[in-house]
């Protein structure tokens, strides 16, 4: 009996039978009622319209990958395409699109086999000269995209089957799987305009309105069972947090990204609200560019650094959901983090001493926004009156939310930022700091630094790879132009009807796949 159970609980949770069939077939098994009570309530529901309300969103946005930049389209893209690889909760890789991977020796060949029977929202079978054609989007001579550095070891990728491709490597490099879990590497069909969100994900799309909302309703065709329940999907741009609260609290909204952690109390003591919570590779920071002046000065940086007063950041703004940074971007939990990089203090006379040093005279002006971090105008205050005990006169700039991405951020010399963060130490320096990288947001560019990131990457003696990662992460704390302040723990909440939510630690909203996970109970 309990054998025809468990096959009849894993028919349900796969899709494969309808809530009433399991019904009757339980009590033909004759199985206790509140037994399967339980098991329907831990079972997803299908049906409903899905409401999310998410920051970042700007009246540029649009679905081509290449170009993502903040959360609002970090969320919708993901509900219209799914990746080779994805990471689990626990920072593993699984398959998706690919079913298995693996490399030749020395790690410079990587085959990948494709999973069969997949086909795009179109109609289009899922084949191989789709992943060409969507790597070589992101790696092409003219290709803008974010990804290109992270991608630039791939000298060329080939079909060695009509199920199968062969990524051909200029130098070794052992976390490529990695690099492919990215949203940013979602497949789309070969000869795509990147315009018309024709993906192989679970939901198809409706109507893409650039900085107001996207609606979706659900792949009658999908090739996973074990998501997609709701019918549809309504992403809905609200760059506001108090605006995201209310309309949780009002019921306008399921489900809401970046809740600022003074609102957790309020929201933990409300009846129809949850709150999820989860350490995370997101870390904010004020990014200086280091060719402009006066920020091409290194003591003026340094003395910048060490006006920061972190553990009042973390526990003012941030009320303790995270952990201070130390002006470089690798958090303490992912592998090659190095604990020997002395944490940076507040310290006011080290401050005043490179401030002295630098020879700048003047005002110091920080623009800032709530678009990256919710928090980013607070922590620039707190730095403001951190300096002023050093003798530096610095002056923030507060700016509309809105657009920040398109006209601030790597345009401004001195502003705030946040990153969501990467599962690998090579993924988050290759795409933020190498000299080539174009999210290279502080313009800093060193030969030696670049030579040691590759050199890593592809040294398979994990103990000369930890101690390349050990130099890289000492080389940004103290000559780069990120004064890293503090991680952050991933804040999302929900309506308390909603389920199947999983916080995990590389990205927010169950890693921007929230969508397609999640269903309301009865």
């Amino acid at each position: 009996m309990f054998r025809e159970w468990d096959k009849l609980r894993a028919r349900l949770q796969t899709g494969g039978m309808r809530r009433r069939d399991f019904i009757v077939s339980a009590a033909a098994l004759g199985l206790p009622g509140a037994l399967v009570e339980t098991a329907l309530a831990q079972t997803p529901a299908r049906g409903g319209h899905l409401i999310l309300g998410i920051s970042g969103a700007s009246s540029a946005d649009n679905l081509d990958p290449a170009t993502w930049k903040s959360e609002f389209m970090h969320n919708v893209g993901p509900q219209l395409s799914d990746t080779l690889v994805v990471l689990d909760e626990h920072v593993a890789l699984q398959p998706s699109l690919a079913e298995s991977w693996e490399p030749r020796p020395g790690a410079k060949e990587w085959t990948f086999k494709l999973r069969k029977g997949v086909t795009f929202h179109n109609g289009k079978d899922f084949t191989a000269s789709d992943v060409i054609y969507c790597i070589n989007h992101h790696i092409g001579p003219n290709a803008k995209s974010g990804m290109k550095a992270v991608l630039s070891t791939i000298a060329e990728v080939k079909a060695t089957d009509k199920y199968e491709v062969s990524f051909q490597l200029k130098s070794p490099n052992a976390d490529l799987p990695y690099f492919l879990s990215d949203i940013h590497a979602g497949i789309f069909p070969e000869g795509s305009k990147f315009n018309d969100g024709i993906g192989t994900g679970a939901f198809v799309l409706e109507s893409f309105e650039p900085g107001v909302r996207v609606r979706v309703k659900r792949n009658p065709g999908d090739w996973r069972t074990d998501r997609g329940y709701v019918d549809s999907v309504e992403t809905i741009a609200v760059n506001d947090p108090t605006a995201r609260i209310s309309g949780l609290a009002s019921g306008s909204l399921h489900v809401i990204d970046k809740v600022p952690p003074s609102a957790v109390p309020q929201l933990k003591g409300g009846a129809g609200v949850q709150v999820f919570n989860a350490t995370s590779t997101a870390h904010a920071l004020f990014a200086m560019l280091c060719d402009t002046a006066p920020y091409d000065n290194v003591d003026l940086r340094l003395a910048l650094k060490y006006a920061v007063d972190r553990e009042a950041i973390l526990k003012t703004v941030q009320r303790g959901f995270g952990d201070v940074g130390n002006d470089q971007p690798i958090p303490r939990f992912i592998p090659f983090y190095s604990p020997d990089v002395p944490q940076r203090p507040y310290d006011p006379e080290k401050a005043k001493f490179h401030y002295q040093k630098s020879g700048h005279d003047g005002p110091v002006v920080l623009t800032a926004a709530d678009a990256n971090f919710t928090g980013a105008v607070d922590a620039a205050q707190i730095l403001r009156q951190s300096a002023a005990k050093a003798g530096i006169d610095l002056q923030v700039n507060r700016v509309p939310s809105d657009g920040y991405y398109d006209t601030v951020w790597m345009k401004n010399p001195f502003c705030s930022s946040f990153w969501g963060g990467y599962p690998t130490a090579d993924a988050m320096l290759t795409v933020g700091y190498l000299s080539t990288a174009p999210w290279n947001e502080t313009h800093w560019r060193r030969p030696k630094f670049d030579e040691l990131l590759v050199a890593a990457r592809g040294e398979l003696d994990g103990v000369k790879r930890k101690q390349m990662y050990h130099d890289l992460q000492f080389m940004i704390h103290e000559d780069g132009g990120a004064i890293i302040y503090l991680f952050a723990d991933n804040i999302d909440a929900a309506a308390k009807n909603v389920r199947g939510f999983l916080p995990k630690p590389v990205k927010e909203m169950s890693g921007f796949r929230a969508a397609e996970r999640l269903w309301f109970a009865a």
